[in-house]
């Protein structure tokens, strides 16, 4: 028996051994993504009992340096001293504030609040390099701007997909608080797809409890990984200090709109030219349908995409190319990101029937809030 297992069980355990090794260090042999590696090794940690001091500094060694100060001489004075309680504080009471390194070129995200009438910026690295950086363009509407340096050997974050970040993510916020130099705050992904502060015309923000100050705004979040999720961009306070309700824009919404200012110097959306509301309980009631099943529209934009493609006030929409449409700011987040002269296809009740009408996005106008 003992010989048996000698020769049976012990080549059974080495080539098991073997798999997960290679497994680990080559996932896509297997068809294992990157994030279920990690979550098998988070969990292999637990099951062989692995103990000792959990650290993030692998993570702030890829990311940090990525990570710079930026200086500014305004034309103007801003602050918030003067707003009501509870505070929405951007970082604007001090010319600090932060960006990230994006693309081995130089370009830089930020916060458009960060250098809003700004004279003179200046850029300063972690290594101490300094230097003037000019203005690409900015998107008031996302609050997001894209600055150049014209520098060499620059370290650069790639921006991942932020659609695979999860509730319960721990979370790193890289920045420059109060000036103070570069600082590393630490904490969970707290919610997602928050679009409801009335702050940009076009939000989808994480929220995060990882301590987000005043001069953090244009700082990076990163996840466990150091890997580029968000750019902070403002707290929620009712003091004016961090109280663990930061928010930070996706970095899926931070590249459609970098990718745009590089492209044409401004960032390009499409429109549909609707107005909607969402379904009361007694809106649904009324039609005869579920809360979450889309939305009303109240108004359609004359000549507008949705009115040449023959939608009418009190439609529901359901869907757009398929995707759910039960939130209005979504739907226009979804929209801006569709080119215009593409054509979508909305799924719509009219008079309890279910339609299908098609519509060809056009270029939102300036006009449009």
């Amino acid at each position: 028996m003992k010989k048996l297992l000698k020769s049976v069980g012990l080549p059974i355990l080495i080539g098991l051994f073997t798999a997960i090794t290679v497994l680990l260090i080559r996932p896509e042999f297997g068809g294992i993504s990157e994030k279920s590696r990690n979550r098998f090794i988070e969990q292999s940690s637990r099951v062989f009992n692995v103990t000792g001091q959990v650290s993030y500094s692998d993570a702030v060694k890829k990311a940090a340096p990525a990570v710079v100060s930026i200086s500014t001489n305004s034309l103007s004075q801003r602050g918030d001293s003067n707003l009501p309680l509870p505070q929405r504080t951007h970082a604007r009471s001090t010319p600090e504030g932060s960006g990230v390194i994006v693309d081995p070129e130089g370009y830089i995200l930020t916060n458009h609040h960060v250098i809003q009438n700004a004279a003179r910026l200046m850029i300063t690295l972690r290594d101490g390099r300094e230097v003037k950086a000019r203005i690409i363009g900015t998107d008031p509407e996302s609050d997001l701007a894209v600055l150049k340096v014209n520098l060499k050997d620059l370290p650069y974050l790639d921006l991942v997909d932020s659609g695979s970040a999860e509730i319960g993510d721990v979370v790193l916020a890289i920045g420059n608080p109060f000036g103070l130099g570069q600082t590393v705050t630490m904490g969970i992904i707290s919610a997602t797809g928050r679009n409801d502060l009335q702050l940009n015309t076009y939000e989808d923000f994480i929220q995060t409890d990882a301590a987000i100050n005043i001069g953090n705004s244009g700082g990076a979040l990163v996840n466990a990984y150091g890997d580029l999720i968000g750019i902070s961009t403002l707290l929620f306070s009712r003091g004016g200090g961090s109280e663990g309700v930061g928010f930070v824009i996706p970095s899926n919404m931070a590249r459609f709109v970098m990718d745009s200012i590089i492209k044409y110097g401004r960032v390009i959306r499409g429109w549909l030219g609707i107005e909607s509301q969402p379904l009361s309980s007694a809106l649904a009631e009324a039609y005869g349908i579920s809360t979450k099943i889309g939305i009303l529209i109240t108004g359609v934009y004359e000549d507008g995409p949705a009115d040449q493609a023959g939608l009418r006030r009190g439609d529901i929409l359901t869907g757009i190319n398929g995707q759910s449409t039960r939130d209005g700011r979504k739907v226009m987040n979804m929209v801006a990101r569709i080119p215009p002269g593409q054509r979508m296809t909305m799924q719509v009740l009219r008079d309890g029937e279910a339609i299908e009408l098609i519509a060809q996005a056009t270029t939102r106008p300036t006009i449009v809030n």
